[in-house]
């Protein structure tokens, strides 16, 4: 955004266009205000990427006038908590849209991603847990990062998280998706000498209160160097992780 902006600019004092064009550029700076939402237009200069789109809540009329609104700017579009009704809605509008379906996300690529040189290492509990450790991984991918993902890895069977270690050492940071009682956050904390980015998820039975239970857990890590974001928050993860691996 910077650099295009930076652009417009010595364009115009070429004269290879004119006020009118850059105001047209322009007009819709900082925030485009649609009534029922305003769209953080500046989001990509300060932040480095644009808003995501948070589709739970939100009719399919509203998301297609978002991304009306986005479509207007040349950066990539990221969709949350998409479910399929959203998707086939959003498809007979953008056909280069991208589904995933176990994540509910959906990515609208508008310009090549450019991947930085680390990359982040994504572990999940349990099966169960992979829905959110997908949406952690797609939202990863999309802000131009280098993943590895690595399943199933529960502390019910250390041997099987063990295997992996190699790839613990190496990664640049560490994304643990555990529901249950969350306990994998703090083993793989102890293990790795980068940040861990520990998502409790809802995973589990009555006692583990709907992930506040994984929660508790992770925040109260004796290792160093764990984060905690909120429940089921793979969006959170990733965004996170991102900007440590910026």
């Amino acid at each position: 955004m910077r650099e295009r902006i930076e652009e417009m600019l010595r364009d115009f004092k070429s004269g290879r266009i004119k006020t009118s064009q850059v105001l047209d550029k322009l007009k819709s700076f900082p925030f485009e205000d649609l009534d029922f939402a305003k769209i953080d237009t500046h989001r990509t200069l300060r932040k480095g990427f644009p808003e995501t789109i948070f589709c739970q809540g939100k009719t399919i009329p509203q998301i297609l006038k978002i991304l009306k609104s986005m479509s207007n700017h040349d950066h990539n579009i990221l969709g949350t908590r998409a479910d399929k009704g959203v998707y086939n809605a959003v498809r007979k509008v953008y056909d280069n849209v991208e589904y995933n379906e176990i994540a509910k996300t959906f990515v609208i690529e508008k310009e090549k991603v450019k991947l930085k040189s680390g990359k982040i290492l994504i572990l999940s509990a349990g099966t169960a847990d992979i829905s959110v450790a997908e949406e952690a991984a797609v939202t990863a991918q999309i802000m131009g990062n280098k993943i590895d993902k690595v399943y199933d890895v529960g502390v019910a069977g250390i041997h099987r998280l063990l295997a992996y270690k190699e790839k613990i050492f190496k990664a640049n940071v560490i994304i643990v998706v555990a529901g249950m009682e969350g306990a994998l956050a703090s083993v793989v904390g102890g293990l790795a000498s980068s940040p861990v980015i520990a998502v409790p998820t809802s995973v589990g039975y009555g006692a583990s209160f709907k992930g506040i239970g994984p929660l508790l857990t992770m925040l109260n890590s004796c290792s160093p160097g764990v984060a905690v974001v909120n429940i089921d928050n793979g969006f959170g993860a990733g965004y996170f992780a991102s900007l440590i691996n910026r």
